[in-house]
């Protein structure tokens, strides 16, 4: 049997048209399910979200003593509080905070009385040294989105939120069917004429390093019926295929027949060398390679041509992680006795690389899990401020984070959601985002630190949303605005509203426990005017200074009982299963400026905003309206 090469392919020409050849055969990645504790390493295929709180109670976050905060009030040191022992309970860090407690006073601060009493030289402030529920991660959140690379911050963080098992990107199973008379298992004394079979051994470890799982098949003798089996088993058995050896042209070389009986050839023969004998074969979806014998031939040829299949099965290949200089959004305060590792979320705004650190609590695994980068704030320093060159070692490709979309601005799951989509759509874009509350994200684009922003910003005084400060702090433009959503505001509440809230005067009930948004939010800034416009005293609200940063934050607290009411969007309420009293309906846009309007990363952004499966996925939350999302909205009077 005789055989010449039909083919001289270039080796771009090549890679190109297998892999186009092999996605129009429906070429794609497969999905399993697995446990999180064997999940290290793996690519999610969907988004996962969190099950539980994190941590899942209130927990002490020092060794002292619970008590209530307003027990305390008035201590100074010269006017001291003595609390009696049924005042207050002995805890250690890790305790739960007993219900009818709401601050922890260190060991240190507290002194002991012979009569068992203690006394306190200062006050403590409600919900001090708690680590609250949900602090980590808030049940219903998005751990992960799809297409991620699970890391061991991120297996922490999916158990911490109650996930046991995920759906990941199987690992492409690739066989390998070493053939050849004078081919022998490899053993300590060969005879004369032996080739100990050391391919497969040298690609099953390339494949395992690239993320493939090989599966090596028994010697195959040159037989072409034989050779013709072996390659019908794994084909049925696996994703991919190495036949190895016999794609020369010799007399006994049966690769090209074989894989030609079974499927089809696309091309015999590439134009390097070594290597030029390989076959670019398929039967149906799958690829099967006929790779040379020659040791070197075959590295080559599995370096050039299947690592690029395995690439596209993942959608992600491999980089180094380099020490960059990047401008930090926000101030780190450090201690001067530390060198302290600040893990930050990166992106590129123009040629300006950004840090925006994340929480640093040692107990926040999830900020591990979301960071770009480590920033290193050196001993002996304070911190540094806002605008200041950091270095920072990378712990994701560069290149992602050019490829990154950094958003600065009010929280919304929204944002998590088409931070998903926009990935789906295209795995090398991502979206970033960073939750510092509208004000924040109209100060980030005009410092040039962002792509957009997420705001929703009222006027008091015309009702209207977002122009007015538009105006006020871009007065020769600049920016511009799109419209995103119409959202639901108002109070969420305990399940089945214990306290009888109906209207939003109702907050000032006693021992009513209320939770606030953070300063400079746009619910914030909402939740003042509602006190002026209904006559609400803030001092009367029970909670009203503390604080937290998210919606979803918010909720968590309600749901979880360390508090009563709180504002936010419909769409958290549902997620928490909690009552709802509505309170206004508000405009969510998002701030653009003109040196990020035309780019990939902004164009990607507005598809997506249009796109069906946005609003689908919108629709399903709950909330929301739509009203031709991503227009622009013409602000300029």
């Amino acid at each position: 049997m005789s055989f010449t090469y039909l083919t001289n392919v270039p080796l771009a020409q090549a890679k190109a048209d297998y892999l186009a050849a092999l996605l129009d055969r429906g070429f794609a990645a497969k999905t399993e399910t697995i446990p999180v504790r064997a999940s290290f390493g793996r690519l999610t295929a969907q988004a996962v979200y969190a099950n539980i709180n994190a941590p899942h109670y209130a927990a002490s976050a020092m060794d002292g003593v619970a008590l209530r905060a307003k027990d305390t009030f008035g201590a100074t040191e010269t006017t001291p509080v003595t609390l009696a022992p049924e005042q207050f309970t002995v805890v250690d860090t890790g305790d739960p905070i007993p219900p009818d407690c709401d601050a922890v006073v260190m060991v240190e601060d507290v002194v002991q009385n012979d009569d068992e009493s203690i006394t306190l030289h200062a006050v403590a402030a409600p919900w001090q040294h708690i680590r609250q529920i949900g602090e980590d991660i808030c049940a219903g959140e998005m751990i992960l989105p799809s297409f991620t690379e699970i890391t061991p911050a991120a297996i922490g963080a999916m158990i911490a939120g109650g996930v046991q098992a995920l759906e990941v990107v199987k690992k492409p199973v690739v066989g390998i069917i070493p053939t050849g008379d004078e081919i022998v298992p490899p053993c300590a004394d060969p005879k004369p004429g032996d080739i100990l079979e050391f391919n497969s051994s040298i690609f099953s470890a390339m494949l395992q390093s690239w993320g493939a799982e090989p599966k090596v098949y028994p010697i195959v003798k040159d037989d072409f019926d034989l050779i013709c089996a072996a390659l019908a088993e794994a084909a049925g058995e696996c994703d991919m295929v190495l036949l190895n050896a016999g794609s020369s042209a010799g007399r006994e070389d049966y690769s090209a027949e074989a894989i030609r009986r079974l499927g089809e050839v696309l091309c015999h023969g590439i134009a390097i060398k070594p290597g030029k004998p390989a076959i670019l074969g398929m039967k149906g979806e799958k690829p099967i390679l006929g790779v040379p014998g020659y040791p070197v031939s075959g590295i080559i040829v599995i370096e050039e041509l299947l690592r690029p299949l395995i690439d596209a099965w993942y959608g992600a290949g491999q980089a180094e992680r380099p020490a960059v200089d990047a401008v930090l959004t926000r101030p780190v305060v450090s201690g001067l006795k530390y060198q302290e590792f600040v893990r930050v979320r990166m992106g590129y705004v123009g040629d300006r690389l950004t840090a925006s650190p994340l929480p640093r609590g040692s107990g926040v695994v999830s900020s591990f899990m979301k960071a770009d980068g480590m920033a290193v704030i050196p001993q002996g320093t304070e911190g540094c401020a806002a605008g200041e060159t950091v270095r920072v070692t990378l712990l994701r490709p560069e290149q992602k984070l050019r490829n990154t979309l950094v958003v600065i601005g009010s929280h919304d799951p929204l944002m998590d959601e088409l931070a998903n989509l926009v990935h789906r759509a295209d795995r090398s874009m991502f979206l970033s985002s960073a939750h510092v509350g509208s004000m924040g994200g109209i100060m980030a684009v005009r410092r040039g630190e962002a792509h957009a922003a997420g705001i929703h910003l009222l006027d008091t005084e015309t009702g209207e949303y977002n122009k007015t400060y538009l105006r006020k702090y871009f007065p020769n433009g600049g920016v511009h605005l799109v419209r995103c959503v119409g959202r639901r505001q108002g109070l969420m509440l305990q399940k089945g509203n214990p306290f009888g809230v109906r209207k939003f005067g109702d907050i000032m009930k006693d021992n009513l426990r209320y939770v606030n948004r953070q300063k400079g939010s746009g619910t914030r800034i909402l939740m003042d005017y509602l006190c002026v416009k209904d006559g609400v005293d803030p001092a009367r609200v029970y909670g009203y200074e503390r604080e937290e940063m998210t919606h979803n934050s918010v909720a968590v607290q309600i749901a979880g009982d360390s508090a009563d009411a709180g504002m936010g969007i419909y769409s958290t309420a549902k997620l928490y299963d909690l009552d709802f009293l509505p309170i206004c309906d508000e405009e969510y846009d998002v701030l653009i400026p003109d040196s990020a309007w035309d780019t990939p990363l902004i164009r990607r952004l507005i598809e997506t905003l249009q796109s069906d499966a946005f609003r689908e996925r919108i629709e399903a939350m709950g909330g929301y309206t739509l009203d031709r999302p991503g227009e622009e909205i013409f602000w300029q009077e």
